[in-house]
């Protein structure tokens, strides 16, 4: 099994504590920390306000980030999940990640999506357009990013975006340009985009609504005339992991303990929720079959979050140590 790591930015509340000045070296530990380890990539999210609520706390821009990653790593690739296609421009988009891909030896990859943060949409002017304006930027953008990275130049006439002979050099070193993550599940448009550009999907890992999602994204594929099997499908994971169950009730309480100065009681519970009902909350042991049992089911490519990462690797070293020996192969 394939996996990546996410690196804490702040947009999870996971440097909070962590002086501004200190919070870059906290995020390259982590990210050297993959390096070291059986990573294939590490991950930041495309966001620019806190969740579960919008607060004062820091969230480092993605784009930013990649390009700093891509210079102070050398092996592990560089991910987004998602890129907002809403936030910039797709031409400089994709010459914002051609460079990134020159910049670290051919290791960028493109998380892309049609992004549903309302309030930080509304927050930085771009209004909040329709979900069907939003999945038709999606698909006019990606077209965009395919020729300027294939061809050197791009020319689109469309609803949402107009480019007229932009030019994009030098090319990604990645042949045939930098890989594309279609996120998100929507059945109708998003996983029918999917099918016609992706080499990779991300969507919601819960196994009944994979497997639903994997069938609908099969059926996209046989009706625009794309390998299904040839795309890679990954879902995300908060990992919450120790040796016995008071270890991992001990993890969750600290989690419960970060979030409590800024959240209300019942938005502090719905959000304890998501990780004490994760498949990947438990020990090494419960954690290995719920991975194996992914694997069956068609997810290939594991991308986890450590909410703790940025102050206590404890349980990135326990996961490399008593999990990863005992995954399927790739």
């Amino acid at each position: 099994m394939r996996l990546g790591l996410f690196v804490p930015q702040g947009w999870r509340l996971d440097l909070t504590g962590i002086d501004p000045a200190e919070q870059w070296n906290a995020m390259l530990d982590v990210a050297r920390t993959a390096e070291n380890g059986p990573f294939e990539s590490i991950w930041v999210y495309d966001h620019f306000h806190t969740v579960p609520v919008p607060t004062d706390q820091a969230t480092h821009e993605a784009w930013t980030l990649m390009a700093a990653f891509a210079a102070a790593t050398s092996r592990v690739r560089l991910g987004q999940m998602c890129t907002c296609m809403g936030y910039r421009n797709p031409a400089y988009l994709a010459k914002v990640a051609a460079t990134v891909d020159l910049i670290s030896g051919g290791r960028a990859e493109m998380g892309i999506g049609g992004g549903w943060y309302e309030h930080e949409w509304r927050a930085y002017g771009y209004g909040f357009p329709t979900a069907g304006d939003r999945l038709g930027m999606l698909d006019e953008g990606v077209q965009i990013m395919r020729q300027l990275w294939t061809e050197g130049t791009a020319t689109l006439d469309g609803k949402h975006y107009q480019v007229d002979g932009a030019i994009s050099r030098p090319l990604p070193l990645q042949e045939g340009g930098i890989p594309l993550w279609i996120a998100g599940g929507g059945e109708k448009k998003t996983l029918r985009i999917a099918a016609k550009y992706a080499q990779y999907t991300n969507f919601d890992a819960t196994p009944e609504v994979f497997k639903r999602k994997s069938q609908i994204l099969a059926e996209h594929c046989r009706e625009v005339g794309t390998d299904f099997d040839a795309i890679v499908r990954s879902g995300n994971y908060n990992v919450v992991i120790g040796e016995t169950e008071k270890d991992v009730q001990d993890r969750l309480a600290w989690i419960r303990s970060r979030y409590a100065p800024f959240l209300n009681e019942q938005k502090l519970d719905e959000t304890m929720n998501n990780f004490t009902t994760g498949p990947l909350v438990g020990t090494p042991e419960q954690i290995v079959e719920n991975l194996t049992e992914a694997r069956g089911f068609g997810m290939t490519y594991a991308i986890l979050n450590f909410a703790e990462a940025a102050y206590d690797k404890s349980g990135i070293e326990l996961f490399v140590k008593q999990v990863v020996p005992e995954l399927p192969a790739s």
